[in-house]
């Protein structure tokens, strides 16, 4: 499957109207942002837990990133509630699952394949720094290498944001909403912008937290086989 696999397009996809469609595993849904491969892909995905539910052990091969956006994600690692951020690097492993259910934001096969670092991260419990630089927006750094840049965003009611990435951009309405490109985003909508292309924006009028990534559309990889994962 290739779903909004050409990477120098702007990108809007609005998950929350869509349907969800069912995984290999009973109980494990997802609406799917973008995807290269079938059950072993590059992809992004908003994924949902019923309450019970649990995925098979597996390694990821690829490396797995996720934000908690409702509920309760467990595995053998501890509970990670919503607003928790984990990077599982390449040739990780667990047992996922969530005896509550779970509403997760996910994206599989884009680390670079010789990280090793974990990040479990309770955002919950981080405070947001002000960027004097930039007028009513306050942010959380969440990751940062050479390759990549993840972190969260408040923007203030109406706020005008201006963004220029070196090496493309990814934004995740998490609350509130903006407005950009004469469209309206919303929780749950997810905006990919190319290499080149710069974010000109403005916060709904009751603000808008956001996660964003930026400079990871530089190293698209191939995906390599691995156990089928939920994403």
């Amino acid at each position: 499957m290739n779903l909004n696999a050409d990477f120098t397009k702007r990108v809007v996809v609005h998950a929350a109207t869509l349907e969800w469609k069912p995984s290999p595993m009973p109980g494990v849904e997802r609406r799917m942002l973008d995807r290269i491969g079938d059950e072993i892909a590059r992809a992004t995905s908003i994924v949902r837990y019923a309450p019970g539910s649990q995925f098979s052990p597996h390694v990821h091969a690829g490396g797995e990133e996720f934000l908690v956006l409702e509920g309760v994600f467990q595995d053998e690692h501890g509970d990670f509630p919503a607003a928790t951020y984990v990077r599982n690097p390449p040739q990780s492993h667990h047992t996922p699952g969530s005896k509550p259910g779970c509403t997760m934001f996910v994206k599989l096969w884009q680390f670079d394949l010789a990280d090793r670092k974990h990040v479990r991260l309770d955002t919950g419990k981080m405070a947001l720094v002000h960027v004097r630089e930039r007028a009513g927006v306050s942010q959380m750094l969440l990751f940062k290498d050479a390759r990549e840049e993840v972190r969260l965003e408040q923007w203030a009611p109406g706020a005008a944001i201006a963004l220029n990435p070196d090496g493309g951009l990814e934004v995740l309405v998490l609350e509130g909403g903006f407005s950009e490109g004469g469209e309206t985003f919303a929780p749950q909508s997810w905006l990919r912008l190319p290499m080149g292309m710069h974010l000109r924006a403005q916060a709904a009028v009751d603000g808008c937290r956001a996660w964003i990534k930026e400079g990871h559309l530089r190293h698209i990889q191939p995906v390599q086989p691995e156990p089928a994962t939920v994403g």
